[in-house]
């Protein structure tokens, strides 16, 4: 008798799903691991787990943007709770990147950053749902949108995630 076995959502996970919802269209599980920095079994993995929380169709290869929107806005920080370090070199975040910093107007917070040798900016870390985020975001914009979306949610006051929803919801309905 075969038993059921738990999983849990890992950060390439949601990464994969925010990737499909980006940018919609099919592609190689090859292709997929490159855009967003996971090899092919890796992504095969992800996409197993995602397929089962509901969050993306394996088969269609696809994001289930409804699911992901309600994950994004009511569990993810819990899921994937912020950590914030020392000051270094990254790629902004949060209310320091586009869209959520035109929404608000810059107080002494200073800059919110996922730590990457190459970023060109200095701020306080926030690590990413996965270390190759800050990679990927900067390969596809559409995806860095909605990876600073979540950070806001993750990290933001009332009024950031707030606004952090609403434009999520814009982006994935």
């Amino acid at each position: 008798m075969r038993t059921a076995k738990a999983i849990a959502l890992k950060g390439q996970d949601l990464l994969l799903a925010l990737k499909l919802a980006a940018s919609p269209g099919r592609r190689s599980y090859k292709e997929l691991g490159e855009d967003i920095g996971l090899s092919t079994s890796e992504v095969r993995q992800a996409f197993l787990r995602a397929d089962i929380a509901g969050l993306a169709s394996a088969e269609r290869r696809t994001a289930n943007r409804r699911a992901l929107l309600e994950f994004l806005v009511h569990g993810a920080r819990f899921a994937f709770p912020p950590v914030r370090g020392r000051v270094a070199r990254g790629v902004p975040t949060s209310i320091s990147a586009a869209p959520l910093s035109g929404h608000l107007v810059d107080g002494d917070d200073g800059l919110l950053v996922w730590p990457y040798p190459e970023g060109e900016v200095r701020g306080e870390t926030l690590a990413a749902i996965y270390p190759s985020v800050p990679r990927a975001a900067l390969r596809d914009s559409a995806l860095y949108e909605l990876l600073v979306l979540l950070d806001g949610v993750r990290v933001g006051g009332a009024r950031i995630r707030a606004i952090s929803q609403e434009l999520l919801q814009e982006r994935l309905r």
